[in-house]
């Protein structure tokens, strides 16, 4: 059961951070943009620096509350993981700071930009996930 009610839970739960972000502080929850601001030394970035602190510790409390396995098995190597999130930052600085959060909230404003913006975004995903499963051996 716990399988099928996890990305639920998180679903609401980053939709509801997304929500008091932009009420509380005005802020679009952009990860990119936050951890960006945060390393860059941001005039107002003891905020950035919480959101940061509660991405890194919300998996580790997860893990604790399930008592399941952390980090997760995987057969993914480290550095695998690192060039995937350098790609990933570079992607985010290169498109102007769009992650799937601002795409939810441009897509509950309607707007046509951040919804082709998700539509190119989701796309690539689920083509690289294609070719990583089924066209690259070995990975």
């Amino acid at each position: 059961m716990l399988a099928y009610t996890t990305p639920l839970v998180g679903g609401v739960l980053i939709g509801t951070s997304t929500v008091f972000l932009l009420l509380f502080l005005g802020r679009i929850a952009g990860i990119g943009g936050i951890v960006w601001g945060a390393v860059s030394a941001q005039p107002d970035n003891a905020w950035r620096w919480l959101f940061v602190v509660g991405l890194l510790l919300g998996p580790l409390l997860y893990h604790i509350l399930s008592n399941t396995p952390f980090p997760p098995a995987s057969s993914l190597q480290w550095w695998h993981a690192a060039l995937g999130g350098l790609l990933v930052g570079f992607g985010i600085k290169w498109g102007a700071d769009f992650t799937s959060s601002q795409g939810a909230l441009g897509i509950a404003w309607l707007s046509t930009r951040y919804l082709f913006a998700a539509v190119i975004f989701t796309g690539t995903g689920i083509a690289t996930l294609y070719v990583v499963r089924h066209l690259v051996p070995g990975l």
